[in-house]
């Protein structure tokens, strides 16, 4: 085993000549201006491994044009798995959780311009259980945490008040990624509650977001899923002017909006709307399946407008809504599909006695019926009803410790092999979290996860691009499950 502590690169002083070099009073070019320092880390080196519980040394610098070598808090340096580490130019760490660290070296000069340098390091050892790791715990009421594809330095926050905000590196950026809190109406369920990058948004720059406006014919306004462009100026910052609505829906009533929504594995937008709201489904909109209401729909976006996806399941009907993937949802609040199987999992808010998980598996043709308001959970809602032609939740449960089921996903990263295929939900009152594993159609071997409850009312799981999930509570914190 290689122990991290020694020092082989380039000298940060031949960088800094190798900087003016480029551009000094003498060199027959423009003095530098504005430029990003360069950051170098010198320890650990590429290779360098260490075992749970080892003093690893941090070191590095960096070399700024105008500031010259930077120190102190100009330095910073974070770990993709335990986070935040400290600042400087040298840190000793023993408490680094096992796994592949990617450490990071954010330098920063003094007009806030940042440059940064990455290495890895293995961590060996055994994890006994799980636990958390509070990530951040500035954020106002955040409702859902999501990536880029193929981003592993960032996590995009939504906050149920219009913003979505950017952890880079383990901290949390004070310029919103985008601010739509002009535009969103926040009381009661409403607010901005989604948002889904494009599968090839590391080339086209697309991203949706699902909120909702005060304007609209409903009595509480409207639904609106819009397409958003990342700017040309910087990737941490969206176009504001590059909104384009591609789907509106009234809503009656201020809660059961729905708002998830997110790409299958098939390249398509799914779209979670809720029943309208008001007690028991007063529209009956949960069971008619030719409006959008108490659904999930199915959208082709990769054209400038939506347009209806041949294989929906009533893409043909002449008087079902071609949209509608599968419908008799009271509120989807969260769904996700298991990224290695594609299997989908809804989490459905119940009315007043039972919460429940729906699961489909990924060779599904839709069209699925799963009761509401005819059921609720696994039992009638509505006397005499019958249960033909309906698909019954996998798992339900009654509100004796709970009120609604916070929806999450199937865990497929590498940090936790025990927990590998096991899908984490909770309850946003009860503040529980529990686990299942979908086999053969059955939830099986499922487990209460105490240690993973982070002691506040949760409203959403998390997912990065490593397959490592987040738990966040409304009260502004954002927790990594790790090993422990």
């Amino acid at each position: 085993m290689r122990i991290p502590g020694r020092t082989s690169r380039m000298p940060l002083s031949a960088l800094l000549l190798a900087i003016l070099a480029c551009g000094g009073e003498d060199g027959g070019g423009p003095s530098p201006s504005n430029v990003a320092p360069v950051a170098q880390i010198t320890s650990p080196a590429p290779g360098d491994s260490a075992a749970t519980g080892d003093v690893v040394v941090l070191r590095g610098g960096a070399i700024d044009a105008e500031d010259g070598a930077l120190s102190g808090s100009s330095l910073a340096w974070f770990s993709s798995l335990n986070g935040s580490l400290g600042t400087g130019d040298s840190l000793e760490v023993n408490t680094l959780l096992p796994g592949t660290h990617v450490l990071t070296l954010e330098a920063t000069d003094s007009r806030g311009k940042t440059g940064s340098a990455t290495v890895s390091l293995l961590v060996t050892g055994t994890a006994t259980g799980l636990g958390l790791v509070e990530v951040t715990h500035s954020l106002s009421e955040p409702v859902f945490l999501t990536h880029a594809p193929g981003d592993s330095t960032r996590l995009f926050v939504v906050e149920k008040d219009g913003r979505i905000r950017i952890i880079k590196n383990g901290v949390l950026l004070p310029t919103p990624f985008l601010d739509l809190t002009d535009s969103t109406t926040k009381g009661s369920e409403q607010g901005l509650l989604g948002l889904a990058f494009a599968p090839d948004y590391a080339t086209s720059g697309r991203f949706f977001v699902s909120y909702t406006s005060p304007r609209g014919s409903g009595g509480a306004g409207r639904s609106v899923i819009a397409r958003y462009q990342v700017s040309a100026a910087s990737p941490d910052v969206a176009d504001p002017a590059s909104g384009h609505n591609i789907l509106l829906q009234s809503q009656p009533y201020s809660n059961h909006n729905g708002g998830m929504i997110a790409f299958g594995p098939d390249g398509y937008l799914y779209v979670g709307f809720g029943d309208g709201g008001g007690g028991g489904d007063p529209l009956d909109t949960g069971q008619d399946a030719s409006d959008f209401l108490g659904s999930l729909l199915r959208l082709d976006v990769s054209g400038s407008d939506y347009t209806i996806p041949p294989t929906n399941p009533f893409a043909a009907s002449g008087s079902l809504a071609h949209e509608v993937w599968n419908y008799g949802l009271r509120n989807p609040w969260r769904f996700s599909f298991d990224r290695t199987t594609g299997d989908l999992y809804i989490g459905d808010v119940g009315q007043g006695e039972w919460e429940e998980i729906d699961v489909r598996p990924a060779t599904s043709t839709g069209g699925e019926n799963f009761g509401w308001n005819e059921m609720e959970g696994m039992v009638c809602y509505q006397a005499g009803c019958s249960t033909a032609g309906k698909v019954l939740p996998l798992v339900a449960y009654d509100h004796s410790s709970a009120c609604a089921v916070t929806g999450g996903y199937v865990y497929r990263g590498s940090a936790l092999p025990a927990l590998r295929g096991h899908y984490l939900y909770a309850d946003y009152c009860g503040g529980w979290v529990r686990s299942f594993q979908y086999v053969g159609g059955q939830a099986i071997n499922t487990q209460d996860r105490p240690e993973l409850e982070p002691g506040g009312l949760i409203t959403s799981f998390g997912e990065d691009a490593a397959g490592e999930l987040y738990i966040l509570t409304q009260g502004g914190s954002v927790f990594r499950i790790v090993p422990k």
